[in-house]
């Protein structure tokens, strides 16, 4: 099922014309109306008209988001305010928070393009989509909510929080679809067990999970627990928000990002150079229909590769591998380049460990250590310590073997790891504090 077959499915030549017709557009306007991108051109001595084939894009210069934040709040703006509709921010940790513009039409694209990520992980106008993303500065609620209404499903704006409130709706309200987090689905799961609660039980049948990374074992926990098929979604507010690409529920196996609207790069993160096909690095991504905010090469930070292969959804849109971190995420713990979600995907893997973890980077001297903080289950807890310690043995054995670092492993109590209704924190790096 498609919900714009005539653009999901374009032949790869007509989809390139359609992106190069749309990138020059985009290239004239902002270096006519946001000042930075003048600068930012003329400084390299470029001229949009250099671009006169996709491959010219590789000539044009990074945005980043620290020009977001030079540029605060409005600087990046290619649209005058009075056309601005809605303003979003991100949940940035440090520093002013990146802030972007929508014009009505970019409203309409955007709620277009997440009915389509809908469709492709199978939603239908006869679902009842359970929207536990937060809503306010942060795109994810709002987003999603659009495109469930453009999709002509009905939509519960339940936002995030309230957990037993949220397991209480889904029951009384027959939702078919959950949208959040995948740390706050596994948490739901974990409410409901408490409360006597059975997933099996609900009309649950498509769960669409974005806002961090997370592995394909933690996929094969959410399935299990919350009885549903989950399927990944990626977006982020610079570009758009949620639906910038999405799995399809016929492959699972990478996320169509919807090119008519986007190009995809992916580039070495440390040396900026771009990559072959199928080659692990940084995704860049230039907006090519955006009106309130047009960007160019953005870089995301976040790791992963691209593919053209065909797909047997029959979209003919490029596909991104499952985002394995960030490249500012990324954790180089004595020389080894570690990610979160590696680390999760060892854990998810031990039975009567817990899908709740924690790192703590620490520095003796000049040594890095790691220590990974995890639940283990109610039934193992209470056994006998010389059990407890060949737990703990064999995680830091997997991690040491699959990864190749060394770590000390700390189990604690069920429940003790403190949970999140949005992205989850997972790392405590302390070297950061000296």
């Amino acid at each position: 099922m498609f919900f714009n077959e005539e653009f999901e499915t374009l032949p790869r030549q007509a989809l390139e014309a359609v992106q190069l017709k749309r990138l020059q557009s985009t290239l004239e306007r902002v270096y006519a109306n946001v000042p930075f991108y003048k600068a930012s051109f003329d400084s390299a001595g470029i001229k949009p008209s250099v671009v006169n084939c996709l491959a010219d894009l590789q000539k044009l210069p990074f945005t980043t988001k620290q020009d977001m934040r030079d540029s605060y709040p409005y600087g990046l703006f290619a649209a005058p305010m009075d056309e601005i509709v809605r303003i979003h921010a991100s949940s940035g940790t440090t520093g002013k928070p990146t802030v972007v513009g929508y014009t009505q039409k970019d409203i309409s694209t955007w709620s277009e393009l997440m009915a389509r990520s809908f469709v492709a992980a199978g939603a239908h106008k006869g679902d009842i989509i359970h929207n536990a993303y937060g809503y306010g500065l942060f795109t994810g609620g709002l987003g999603a909510h659009y495109g469930a209404e453009r999709l002509g499903a009905s939509v519960i704006p339940i936002s995030g929080g309230n957990t037993k409130r949220q397991i209480m709706i889904m029951q009384d309200f027959g939702s078919t679809v959950l949208t959040c987090t995948p740390s706050y689905s596994l948490f739901m799961a974990e409410e409901a067990q408490a409360e006597g609660i059975d997933f099996q039980k609900l009309k649950l049948r498509v769960g669409i999970f974005g806002a961090e990374p997370w592995s394909e074992e933690m996929r094969g926990e959410i399935e299990q627990k919350l009885n549903l098929t989950a399927i990944d979604i990626y977006g982020l507010s610079e570009i758009m928000g949620p639906g910038v690409a999405i799995e399809c529920i016929e492959a699972k196996s990478g996320l169509h990002i919807w090119e008519d609207h986007f190009i995809p790069e992916i580039i070495n993160p440390e040396t900026g150079e771009l990559l072959p096909e199928g080659e692990r690095g940084e995704l860049v991504i230039t907006t090519i229909t955006k009106q309130g905010i047009p960007l160019i090469r953005y870089r995301t930070r976040d790791i992963t590769s691209l593919t053209y292969e065909p797909c047997i959804c029959g979209r003919t849109h490029a596909r991104i591998a499952r985002m394995s971190g960030r490249s500012d995420d990324m954790l180089i713990i004595r020389g080894v380049n570690v990610f979160p979600s590696q680390i999760e995907a060892v854990l998810v893997s031990i039975e009567g460990i817990e899908p709740h973890y924690m790192l703590i980077v620490d520095r003796q001297g000049t040594m890095d250590t790691l220590t990974v903080q995890v639940e283990v289950s109610e039934h193992l807890f209470s056994d006998e310590i010389k059990v407890l310690q060949a737990l703990s043995r064999r995680v830091e054995k997997e991690i040491k073997d699959m990864l190749g670092v060394t770590c000390t492993a700390k189990l604690v109590e069920p429940k003790t790891i403190q949970r999140s209704e949005g992205k989850a924190k997972r790392v405590t790096d302390n070297r950061k504090l000296s």
